[in-house]
């Protein structure tokens, strides 16, 4: 059967899929950190009544957050398409009509261009047999139209981008970013507000129809306009479908879900440089990258704690039938709210900040997402200047994340989250730094390559501890309003990244960065195997707790001394 609870006879691939799950699952369910007894007791009974009704993990679930994470595969294609937009082709002033028999080579020796393609010497009045016998003093001018090498146009060719109008490459790239910056929080306090399913589901639609205007740009200016509003929904659909994959499960299977959501962007990675090696001309690589998506069930965590107990019940029947589990008997009573006449949070950014453990954890989790992404993408970008093949450098860095995620799941059900994401911080710093010296030495390049794979890894890791370290932090109705706000930070890095700035100065400011993020990360408390909390009532109770606790034993001390 289906995640909806529909039996499905017409594929084997199923069949076979549903035979294996529930061995998958209990040989996974072997792998996860035993809680120590008095933990597991407060769990037990503190555990939520989702996952009392379908279970931590099931087929239902494992199906529903395998199709989430593809959506994070034409997301990662839409970020790194730009790489092979404007891809550096062999560039020269353009040929006269009564040059064009002159070959490419000849005539930029000829007419001053194996330095300098901005300019030319002026031969209007030299014929194409005296073309390499009087370039003697003759003036240099202005170019005004260029021809490229290469198969295929880019956006460079198309829109001349070069030269004087070179930096609009990079502004380009910007408005992209912008983008992100600013829609990871619109979209997330969307998302808290109508839901997981909604947000996303229209991100992903509205994501297809930009991706495949922006083929059709006629100009470069509409086309740096397009790229920020796509930028804008991408993070959308990233940050919404990573929240429903951990809400749908519970326990120790959050880790699993939310790091295992990271898999498709190194993928992604891979597969785009083997698009763009296939398509050459940058419109037709952005259609083909602009695909749809397709229905997923609503979080029933987010419907849940907004008071939608009907609809809960719906996707719960149907997560039930596919686990082959029974519902609770009076299943339905249980999610009624203890007063039915209190009504919905109402939340918005500003909650983010009103308690003393919610500023903290929000100013913290800001300076880390500001750390990763800043190395992150800082090491990503600069990965280029290695040399080498393009499409193969692509390759290779998807490659090296593949077991730094993988890794990062056996970390976190061994080793909880914060210490994992702060060792992997400032280990990603540290590298960095000592990269420096070795600038000197060109006969130490393979270990200059090799700090900077151990960088790229740890960083990458940092990467996909992060976001669930995040999610768990905030209550689930302002869960995406956390994520989304913490991205802004991320987005200011991003705008950052492309800056130009000496190799030396690119390592002090990682290795600052990420050193100073590894130390915040251990401010913040552990939520490895703790519940997800549903409200933000259930955070200020804590606090409460927390306060009563601190002034009875600074009581009890002061009784002691006395």
């Amino acid at each position: 059967m289906d995640f909806f609870g529909k039996p499905r006879r017409d594929s084997v691939a199923f069949s076979c899929f549903y035979c294996d799950c529930d061995q998958v699952i209990e040989m996974a369910d072997e792998l996860l950190l035993p809680m120590p007894d008095d933990k597991k007791k407060a769990l037990e009974e503190e555990e939520d009544i989702i996952s009392k009704a379908i279970g931590e993990f099931g087929k239902w679930q494992l199906l529903v957050t395998f199709l989430l994470s593809l959506f994070n595969v034409p997301c990662t294609w839409h970020i790194f398409a730009p790489t092979f937009h404007s891809a550096e082709r062999d560039t020269w002033c353009a040929r006269p009509d009564n040059f064009k028999n002159v070959a490419p080579s000849l005539w930029k020796n000829c007419t001053g261009q194996l330095s300098d393609f901005c300019t030319m010497l002026d031969v209007r009045n030299v014929t194409e047999s005296d073309l390499c016998f009087y370039s003697e003093g003759l003036d240099r001018v202005t170019c005004k139209n260029w021809e490229f090498g290469g198969q295929g146009e880019t956006i460079i060719s198309e829109f001349n981008l070069v030269c004087d109008r070179k930096s609009l490459n990079s502004f380009g790239e910007m408005m992209f970013l912008a983008g992100v910056a600013i829609g990871g929080l619109v979209c997330g306090i969307l998302s808290d507000k109508y839901g997981r399913k909604r947000t996303l589901m229209a991100s992903v639609l509205i994501q297809s129809l930009l991706g495949t205007v922006i083929a059709f740009s006629p100009w470069f200016l509409m086309y740096a306009i397009l790229r920020a509003a796509l930028g804008f929904i991408s993070v959308s659909v990233v940050f919404s479908g990573f929240v429903l994959s951990i809400e749908l499960v519970g326990g120790n299977w959050r880790t699993v879900a939310g790091i295992s959501y990271l898999f498709p962007v190194s993928l992604s990675y891979m597969s785009i440089a083997g698009i763009a090696w296939l398509l050459r001309e940058w419109r037709h690589l952005q259609l083909a990258i602009s695909l749809p998506g397709w229905i997923i069930p609503e979080s029933p965590r987010w419907l849940l704690a907004v008071g939608r107990t009907e609809e809960v019940m719906v996707v719960l029947e149907k997560a039930a039938k596919a686990n082959g589990r029974d519902l609770p008997p009076n299943i339905d009573k249980q999610l009624m709210p203890e007063s039915s006449e209190e009504p919905a949070e109402n939340v918005n950014v500003l909650d983010l900040f009103k308690t003393t453990q919610m500023r903290k954890k929000t100013m913290c989790l800001f300076l880390i997402w500001f750390s990763v992404y800043l190395v992150y993408y800082g090491l990503v970008l600069n990965l280029g200047n290695i040399g080498g093949n393009l499409y193969v450098n692509s390759v290779l860095q998807g490659a090296v994340e593949i077991p730094a995620v993988a890794i990062s799941i056996f970390i976190l059900l061994k080793g909880g989250r914060r210490w994992p994401l702060s060792l992997t911080m400032i280990i990603s710093g540290v590298a960095c730094a000592c990269t420096l010296p070795l600038y000197l030495f060109n006969n130490l390049q393979w270990v200059t390559t090799s700090l900077a794979m151990l960088s790229k890894f740890c960083i990458s890791s940092s990467n996909a501890v992060m976001p669930v370290f995040t999610a768990e932090l905030y209550p689930t109705t302002i869960r995406n309003i956390g994520v989304g706000a913490a991205n802004v930070s991320a987005g200011i890095a991003l705008m950052l990244v492309p800056l130009r700035s000496t190799r030396a100065c690119r390592c002090r400011c990682w290795r600052f960065s990420a050193s100073w993020g590894g130390l915040s990360v251990l401010f913040l408390p552990e939520t490895g195997g703790a519940p997800l909390i549903e409200t933000i009532k259930e955070v200020k109770h804590v606090e409460r707790i927390g306060e009563e606790d601190k002034r009875e034993t600074k009581r009890i001390n002061n009784n002691c001394c006395t």
